[in-house]
């Protein structure tokens, strides 16, 4: 079974993700954030020239860009060790695990962690905005790209899933 299908298929037993446009844009996400492999990675460049890819005095640890959706900052790896009992504060590379890699991308897009806005304020029984949804994760960088990636998925999920 390939890394994407894996994630459709756990994207269609989870009940937190409702409709057929919000699992697309979730897939379309994970195209971008791992470079279409599909799999968690770590950001190309590990953070090198960004105040978040720093080493933390306190853990030794650096916080760049890790899983699905590259979690990044110290703060953000703290929020998740909370949210999942594991603890990302001085393990970060957990986030590489698929399964936790899917739940910090599922929580932080459901409940708007990342950067206020979540799912369903783009995809909900009244609009389908997959242009705006980028800024889920990250502002509007790629937006348009994304949602030509969203909507890809969203015809193929509208074919093969019953």
């Amino acid at each position: 079974m390939t890394a994407l299908q894996t994630l459709i298929d756990k994207l269609y037993e989870d009940d937190r993700i409702p409709s057929i446009e919000q699992a697309a844009y979730v897939l379309a996400t994970v195209k971008h954030e791992t470079a279409g492999t599909f799999l968690p990675i770590k950001e190309f460049g590990e953070g090198k020239g960004k105040k978040y890819g720093l080493q933390d005095p306190t853990t030794g640890q650096t916080y760049f860009g890790r899983g699905y959706v590259q979690l990044t900052w110290a703060f953000n790896y703290e929020r998740f060790t909370g949210l999942l009992g594991h603890d990302l504060v001085n393990n970060p590379d957990l986030a590489l695990l698929p399964d936790v890699a899917y739940e910090i991308m599922i929580e932080g897009m459901i409940k708007g962690i990342f950067t206020g806005k979540k799912l369903s304020d783009y995809m909900n029984e009244d609009k389908t905005d997959y242009v705006g949804a980028r800024r889920i994760i990250n502002g509007t960088d790629k937006a348009e790209l994304i949602a030509g990636y969203a909507k890809h998925f969203e015809d193929y999920l509208t074919e093969n899933w019953s």
